[in-house]
């Protein structure tokens, strides 16, 4: 038993402490029974779909009516006793619906990002980022031999870009922003090693970024790598983490849907999101996969996924590669659509100041819908009093000035939920005209951030 009142406690107190007073504190908390999920990034609801299930199931008790191995554990590591022919051939599977030469599975798509760049670069290559790419990509920067890590501004590309994606004039950016474009990395001064081929140079992205929805502008990306670095040692990776699923022909990706498949290097897709289970692969050449087995230590040092893993991202694969998840993205993607359409309704009937409450005006593709306002725990927590979980997020998931409620939707989701969503934020509006909307202080465990990135009251909601 770890002594009481040591002296590493009271540090870690005072540290817990310091970001109490700044209304930082993350907490763990459940999610009510009953509540309608605006929350999760289950997109799709697949865990949830009775096929799914159904087929999940069956390779369970297939597979115990085997007498096989275990279906609690994998007994290893994938270079020791973790390996099976059954993870091979998903890999093979896998790789072959998104459209790449190979692939290797994660146990996360965690894993998987900081696997991949914890060994890929080599001393002196330089990893060149989007500013709002995941921590994980981060963790794994940290752990590599690149020479240099450099970010450009979020989204933006070409010189002539006047703004990035996420911050259009509806967006109100605030402070100090990046404004080093792509383009100026890549043929700047800094770039005549890049363009000399000397140097190999990785461009990481994000498909769709999950803090706020938008996506990555992946066309111009491959035209601006491919034009500055003509020697061909650009480097694309896409982490298509939440666009695994709801993009693309039956849901191959962002990369895919573009016909990118040849002119980016690597993809890392996370299964954890509208895939609806769990773990991480990468997308790339055999050569690659056989250089990540023998140097990324997150797959090297780690037991292999246990049976009910594997069966799991097989039966959602299957799912999705028969069409049966079809209707499900097109109810999806009505949805996304008049959300929108009634945040913009609130907002115009309630014409609240923009630090307040303010939606982008530009129609959403991705189901992630940030709510911009300056009291995120206070609104959120009435969302969630009313049924409806929504999260707030708060610095230093973001920067100081964009705090957000963030409204996830998913092929689950009803139009009655979305019309009772939009009542509570009305209520919420309603309220704060009265004057009877106080400070964002702590809202307790409801109104916990999470990491991870304008009627009347009583006037149903229309879809």
């Amino acid at each position: 038993m770890p002594r009481q009142g040591n002296r590493l406690d009271g540090i870690f107190a005072q540290l817990l402490d310091r970001r109490q007073s700044r209304n930082q504190l993350r907490k763990l908390t459940t999610v009510p029974g009953g509540s309608a999920d605006f929350s999760s990034n289950a997109y799709l609801s697949l865990s949830s779909q009775p096929a799914v299930q159904r087929a999940f199931l069956a390779r369970l008790h297939a597979q115990a009516a085997t007498g096989g191995p275990s279906l609690l554990g994998s007994g290893g590591s994938r270079l020791l006793d973790g390996n099976s022919s059954h993870a091979e051939s998903i890999e093979r599977t896998i790789a072959a619906f998104h459209q790449a030469p190979a692939g290797l599975l994660f146990n996360s798509a965690m894993d998987a990002n900081v696997g991949l760049f914890g060994c890929v670069p080599q001393p002196g290559d330089v990893v060149v980022y989007d500013d709002l790419i995941h921590a994980s990509v981060h963790d794994g920067m940290r752990l590599s031999r690149a020479g240099r890590r450099i970010p450009f501004a979020h989204s933006r590309v070409w010189e002539r870009d006047s703004s990035s994606v996420a911050e259009t004039k509806d967006s109100a950016p605030v402070g100090k922003s990046l404004d080093t474009v792509l383009q100026s990395l890549l043929q700047g001064p800094e770039g005549a090693l890049f363009q000399s081929g000397a140097r190999s140079v990785f461009i990481v992205v994000e498909g769709v970024y999950s803090m706020d929805g938008d996506l990555a502008p992946l066309a111009a990306i491959a035209e601006c790598v491919e034009s500055r670095l003509p020697g061909g040692n650009g480097y694309i990776i896409v982490d298509e983490a939440h666009s695994t699923g709801i993009f693309g022909d039956r849901g191959r990706g962002l990369v895919c849907e573009l016909g990118l498949e040849d002119r980016v290097w690597a993809r890392v897709l996370g299964f954890g999101k509208a895939m609806g289970c769990a773990g991480g692969l990468v997308l790339c050449t055999p050569t690659t996969r056989s250089y990540l087995i023998n140097y990324a230590r997150t797959l090297i040092y780690t037991t292999a996924m246990p049976f009910p893993s594997l069966a799991s991202i097989e039966a959602a694969y299957d799912f999705l590669a028969s069409g049966q998840a079809e209707p499900l993205l097109a109810h999806l993607r009505l949805l996304i659509r008049e959300t929108h359409a009634l945040l913009l309704a609130l907002c115009a009937r309630h014409s609240p100041p923009a630090e307040l409450f303010r939606v982008s005006r530009e129609e959403p593709r991705s189901p992630v819908i940030p709510v911009f306002t300056s009291r995120p725990r206070s609104l959120a927590e009435h969302c969630q009093r009313g049924g409806f979980m929504v999260r707030p997020i708060v610095a230093p998931t973001v920067p100081r000035g964009k705090e957000r409620i963030r409204v996830c939707l998913h092929a689950g989701n009803t139009r009655g939920e979305v019309e009772g969503l939009m009542q509570a934020l009305d209520a919420w509006l309603v309220a704060w005209k009265r004057g009877a909307v106080g400070g964002d202080g702590d809202a307790g465990s409801a109104g916990q951030e999470v990491s991870a990135p304008g009627g009347e009251r009583g006037v149903k909601a229309k879809l």
